[in-house]
């Protein structure tokens, strides 16, 4: 069986997509995967780093850019639709899953000319354009949240919650409080490719976080073109911390946090949640749509946040309120509480089960794929 993947970009979308190629490979090890991205995202750099290969397309963005960027984007559609239908054809794809950004449309189109199996992964509170685009095209549509809902027909929506790699996932036994007298940890990162706001506003607040708590543990992620501004202002400032452009093992320092100050995409939700973490939020203020925003104010609303706009954000606000969080062990253990109730981990189980039904393969982990027709 084939499955190929159209996703990347960002962080936000690619890593949904890893979590359920692990689950398709989980339940057959045997599975071939083949992801489709283009130059300009993560994807090249990530998926090298996870062992899958990448098939490439030509693919530009439509949505939030000016009329010249726009129409270069649709111009790319006729060229990006024939690769995608070369791709299908020479992998013999079984079934093709979308997820967002400028990859998904020619990818589910092709697979519609071809009669290939198609799904949506929308993993925002509003759903982006692109998946919009092809909801007529796709069998199944697969929702983090019923607020996207309306945006599909009724009959094809699934809501299900983010696929998060299992690698994220702990017991109710790690919401306990960090052992007394033991450095508390804080763990800052902007998306995959970093947040040069949230490195400006914690930078500046840097001399009053190590004034109120001098024996924080901090890790950062910069992103690369931010990296040797931030390493030089913990230097100046005299804070020791672990300053990475990027973090591949997310999931083990995201377990070790006790406090996280992050974007509020659709993926960070999710795998804050898996975690239990209390977090500190900063929303994307360009997001189309405005969707981190809804995001993190479902999180905060919730209890596991609180919501800093990065219009309001200073060196000042953001120390001061890791420092209050902190210093409450009440409120850190409810925020706690109260993000881990909010957790969804079933969706990439869900969303392979539902695939295999549509695909007419009856299956599970204990047997062998193609045991039976549905």
């Amino acid at each position: 069986m084939t499955i190929v993947i159209a996703a990347g970009g960002t962080g936000g979308h690619l890593y949904p997509a890893i979590a359920l190629a692990r689950e398709f490979l989980r339940r057959d090890p045997s599975t071939k995967i083949v992801f489709v991205g283009t130059t300009k995202g993560i994807e090249s750099k990530v998926l090298a780093h996870e062992g899958f290969s990448l098939e490439l397309i030509t693919a530009k963005p439509v949505m939030g850019k000016g009329l010249g960027e726009a129409l270069r984007g649709l111009l790319s559609v006729p060229t990006g639709l024939w690769q995608s239908w070369r791709i299908l054809g020479a992998h013999r794809a079984d079934l093709v899953i979308g997820v967002g950004g400028y990859t998904s449309p020619t990818m589910l189109a092709a697979a519609a000319l071809r009669g290939i199996a198609r799904v949506i992964l929308e993993p925002n509170a509003y759903p982006g354009m692109a998946n919009i685009a092809v909801g007529p095209c796709a069998q199944r549509v697969f929702l983090a949240f019923e607020s996207a809902a309306k945006k599909f027909a009724a009959s094809k929506v699934r809501v299900v919650g983010t696929p998060i790699r299992q690698d994220f996932l702990c017991d109710a036994a790690r919401l306990a409080a960090a052992e007394t007298g033991a450095p508390q940890r804080l763990l800052i990162f902007g998306g995959s490719q970093g947040a040069k706001a949230i490195n400006s506003a914690v930078i500046e607040g840097l001399a009053s976080l190590r004034e109120q708590m001098p024996r924080l543990s901090i890790t950062h992620q910069t992103g690369d073109a931010d990296h040797a501004r931030v390493v030089e202002a913990y230097r100046l400032a005299g804070v020791s911390a672990d300053v990475v452009p990027f973090l591949y093992d997310m999931p083990s320092v995201l377990r070790a946090a006790d406090l996280v100050v992050a974007r509020s995409g659709a993926m960070t939700i999710a795998e804050l949640t898996a975690c239990g973490k209390p977090a500190i939020l900063i929303p994307l203020p360009t997001a189309i749509y405005n969707h981190q925003m809804m995001n993190a104010r479902a999180m905060e609303a919730a209890g596991g946040a609180i919501v800093l706009p990065q219009p309001e954000l200073t060196g000042a606000k953001l120390a001061g309120a890791i420092a209050d969080i902190l210093r409450q062990p009440e409120r850190l253990r409810t925020m706690q509480e109260k993000s881990w109730e909010m957790r969804r981990i079933e969706a990439a189980e869900t969303i392979v089960r539902e695939c295999y039904a549509l695909m007419g393969v009856n299956h599970d982990i204990n047997r062998t794929v193609g045991a039976a027709g549905v």
